[in-house]
């Protein structure tokens, strides 16, 4: 009798186990495997995504803008991208541009890097500078909103369109005066090229001129939410209990990376995961209002910016952009951040 009652407990076990991981997902990441892809990994390695009825795939990306144009083919069904190249998106195919769901990086990593001897510290030192950006980028295709914010005549400085991966050798060799980059990528393209970034080179930062924008977070298909909205909030439950983890313990964030791709550089990603936190996450709002959440109003000014630096033909609405009916309560989206 009781072998016959464990038994059905046990079937009972393996069906209920079935049924949590009914729902599949394809999730892409921004780009190649990165310590700053943790949270995502990390909900996948640890069980988050299973415990909340998902089967996550998750594959590597071919930068942060791909990753709405992979949503809206249909190929994908969630992603970690750019929230403005949402907001560019959705100004022409309302209908298609996914909705960002989780905020994660509170601030812009978009810079112009130069080398301190250049002495470009602010806007005003780049008149008469050359510039190498990489076309189509959001640091190359803002940088004239951040010339006219900043009363910057574009007339007077050169920019020399090349290739992402052209970027920091040139800046190296003396070829360029400044690359328009992403710091937490240009950051580590430096090392890896046996420079200093933090004793050797500047950092004009974007978002301490005028540009105040919101960057990278996990973004989901209009198609998601309408058909299974219990599926995106349990998404964004399992990435936000991973990156509040993650927050307390980042070596604990980087087994789950390296488990992903072992092909990785721990050390180095493990700087640029503790890169993300200290530079592009925590921050007086992500305090406030808790890690995942946004302002409206900053929100609605960073429309106005990407409309004009994109010449877009209309401006969408904020409530198109970001939805937080799935956010947890605040109390479970509170960070600590401890660098170990």
């Amino acid at each position: 009798m009781l072998k016959t009652f464990l038994s059905t407990v046990a079937l009972g076990l393996c069906l209920n186990s079935a049924a949590l991981a009914d729902t599949a997902i394809k999730f892409t990441l921004g780009w190649k495997t990165q310590g700053s892809d943790a949270a995502f990994l990390l909900a996948k390695e640890a069980g988050y995504f299973e415990a909340e009825g998902l089967d996550v795939t998750i594959d590597q990306g071919e930068g942060s803008a791909a990753t709405v144009t992979r949503i809206m083919s249909g190929t994908y069904d969630a992603g970690f991208g750019d929230i403005n190249a949402i907001i560019q998106n959705a100004a022409t195919r309302p209908d298609e541009a996914p909705v960002m769901v989780y905020q994660l990086w509170n601030k812009p990593p978009f810079a112009i890097v130069s080398k301190k001897e250049t002495n470009i510290t602010k806007p005003a030192d780049l008149v008469g500078k050359t510039l190498g950006g990489a076309q189509g980028t959001p640091t190359t295709r803002l940088v004239t909103v951040l010339a006219t914010l900043n009363d910057v005549d574009m007339a007077q400085v050169k920019i020399d369109n090349m290739g992402p991966n052209l970027q920091e050798p040139m800046l190296i060799k003396g070829d360029i005066d400044g690359a328009l980059v992403f710091n937490i990528t240009s950051w580590f393209n430096l090392i890896n090229n046996r420079q200093d970034p933090a004793k050797d080179y500047n950092w004009l930062l974007f978002g301490d001129h005028g540009l105040d924008l919101y960057s990278n977070g996990l973004m989901v298909s209009q198609k998601l939410i309408a058909e299974n909205p219990q599926a995106v909030a349990g998404l964004v439950r399992a990435v936000n209990k991973a990156a509040i983890e993650i927050g307390l313990d980042t070596e604990k964030g980087m087994d789950s990376v390296v488990a992903f791709d072992n092909l990785v550089k721990r050390d180095l990603e493990h700087d640029r995961l503790k890169f993300s936190y200290e530079n592009l996450i925590v921050s007086p709002e992500v305090e406030k209002l808790g890690l995942g959440d946004l302002d409206d109003s900053r929100l609605a000014r960073s429309i106005d910016i990407v409309a004009e630096g994109y010449q877009l033909p209309s401006k969408p609405t904020a409530e198109q952009i970001f939805d937080r009916q799935f956010l947890p309560p605040i109390e479970e989206r509170k960070l600590t951040y401890t660098a170990n």
